[in-house]
């Protein structure tokens, strides 16, 4: 590198273009020059080298003008266009659209991985709307909010020897970050990445904290033997001392109530009714159930399934895992990934036999949706991912249910106090239930705002959570019981356990209320 200053003496005093205030030329039209000391108070810059000395050159024959006065300006003394910062464009001058590969060194900042994200965090510009539209930085001063826990984290974890801050812990992957961010950044895949990185490489495996998120992230394999015998199940973890045992040795707060067990699981209810009562090749779904439908509350799915054979659907129930959100939540990737190979070849199966895949919980939807392909490379997850629907969401895209619903109504005035869970506004639905219902004979339906029910999943089943879990949802209990209507609804399960936890309402699911007033 040649080192390129301007003369101050021959800056005092001359007229020529390339020289003085650079002002003009000699017929006084402004001309761009290279900025200089004296001017503009801007240090002395470097230029490339040109291979000809020329830059010394230029240098040398400024000295000599000012001691022999002015000379002939020639194509050397013309000035240079300007860049930013006066630095010497490669392609001689900042209009330039085309670039020199062979003038710079491009350098890779930050090595790729297995998930390179870097487009993510460089979209990010710090406008803080997420960590405003975050319920857990809201109520816990100690959790530094999505912002850090997206890109700047991201960036960190890029140098070898940062770890994953342990604050990723507490983000309960509700998910809201998402659809605040106005720049579209990846945030809740940077947690998880963030999360599953932290679970794998620094969480001590033995612990009290990693025994029970593994427990409350497998909750499948948990409720399939306490569904062995439901009643005894039910019965002992909801007993006094077995609830604060698990309190005290593996951190389940005793303040919850853990949901019954059916007597007859959905699986069962559905081999027993002897599978599909519809045939219909040109309208056919795959039921994507869930734990909790199949397990704990197989009225939606029986209410999910007479709902949409009275829309004339054929029905499929293919074999299928959790969907893997609570295991996102906990950092468990590896478990997830298993329950997803399975999950994606069963519905891609259905898939080709003409088949959409269909939810009624929320969050098993965004899973399939939208963490499935952002954290996973399994062949036909995009064709998963393209075919999933809610399943209120896919009657409302594919039926007239307002032409169904005009002369329909329940048998007896329905009032519901309804709350949008974080996972249905991530995915557009927030206003669904209450779009369908409004105008129906006999029913009120009246949104409880716009809040999070604090729970998120298994966020608020650990005992050092659970004040800040209730904390989030006073927002939510108080609309509840201004509302008019003493039952509540919502499409998400664990955020039903929040409601009744709270409020002691009886929760309904938007499909059990369509049956009611469509099918009955």
């Amino acid at each position: 590198m040649t080192r390129h200053m301007e003369n101050d003496d021959e800056a005092e005093g001359t007229d020529e273009p390339h020289g003085g205030c650079g002002c003009g030329g000699t017929d006084g039209t402004p001309q761009p020059t290279v900025p200089e000391i004296g001017r503009d108070e801007r240090p002395a810059i470097f230029v490339p080298d040109d291979g000809d000395g020329a830059g010394a050159a230029g240098s040398d024959s400024a000295g000599s003008s000012a001691a022999d006065g002015p000379a002939e300006p020639d194509a050397t003394d013309a000035p240079r266009p300007a860049t930013d910062g006066g630095v010497e464009s490669a392609t001689g001058g900042s209009d330039s659209t085309e670039l020199d590969p062979d003038a710079y060194d491009p350098i890779d900042v930050f090595p790729e991985g297995d998930l390179d994200l870097r487009d993510g965090a460089d979209s990010c510009y710090k406008c803080t709307s997420c960590d405003t539209s975050c319920p857990v930085a809201e109520v816990d001063d100690e959790f530094p909010g999505p912002k850090f826990q997206g890109p700047e984290q991201w960036r960190l974890k890029r140098k070898e020897d940062h770890d994953i801050d342990e604050s990723i812990t507490s983000c309960s992957n509700c998910m809201r970050c998402d659809d605040a961010c106005p720049s579209s950044v990846p945030l809740s895949q940077m947690h998880n990445e963030a999360r599953g990185q932290f679970v794998e490489e620094q969480m001590e495996k033995l612990s009290v904290e990693y025994v029970r998120n593994r427990i409350l992230a497998n909750y499948r394999t948990s409720a399939r033997l306490a569904s062995v015998v439901p009643r005894l199940s039910s019965f002992a973890m909801n007993f006094g001392p077995a609830r604060w045992a698990m309190d005290k040795l593996l951190g389940i707060p005793k303040e919850r109530d853990f949901p019954e067990f059916a007597t007859t699981t959905f699986r069962e209810w559905w081999r027993d009714r002897g599978g599909a009562q519809v045939e219909n090749p040109d309208k056919r779904v795959a039921y994507f159930h869930g734990c909790y439908s199949n397990y704990n509350t197989p009225e939606v799915g029986k209410a999910m399934v007479r709902v949409y054979e009275h829309f004339g659907y054929e029905v499929l129930v293919p074999p299928q895992k959790c969907s893997g959100t609570p295991m996102f939540a906990n950092g468990m990737l590896k478990d997830a990934r298993r329950h997803a190979e399975t999950n994606v070849e069963n519905l891609i199966e259905a898939i080709g036999d003409g088949a959409d895949v269909i939810a009624s919980c929320t969050s098993c939807s965004m899973s399939l949706r939208q963490e499935y392909p952002e954290l996973f490379d399994i062949h036909g997850i995009e064709d998963v991912s393209d075919h999933t629907f809610e399943a209120l969401e896919y009657l409302r895209i594919h039926e007239d249910l307002d032409g169904a619903l005009a002369d329909a109504r329940p048998e007896d005035d329905r009032s519901f106090a309804y709350h949008a869970p974080c996972h249905a506004r991530n995915q557009g639905l927030a206003r669904q239930a209450v779009e369908t219902f409004r105008d129906v004979d006999g029913v009120e339906l009246e949104d409880v705002g716009d809040s999070c029910s604090g729970i998120s999943g298994t966020y608020g089943w650990k005992s050092e959570k659970y004040e800040k879990s209730m904390q989030i949802g006073e927002e939510m209990f108080e609309h509840m019981e201004d509302a008019d209507g003493e039952v509540g609804m919502t499409e998400c399960p664990t955020c039903a356990m929040q409601m009744e936890h709270g409020t002691g309402y009886e929760i309904e699911h938007p499909l059990q209320l369509l049956e009611e007033t469509v099918v009955a």
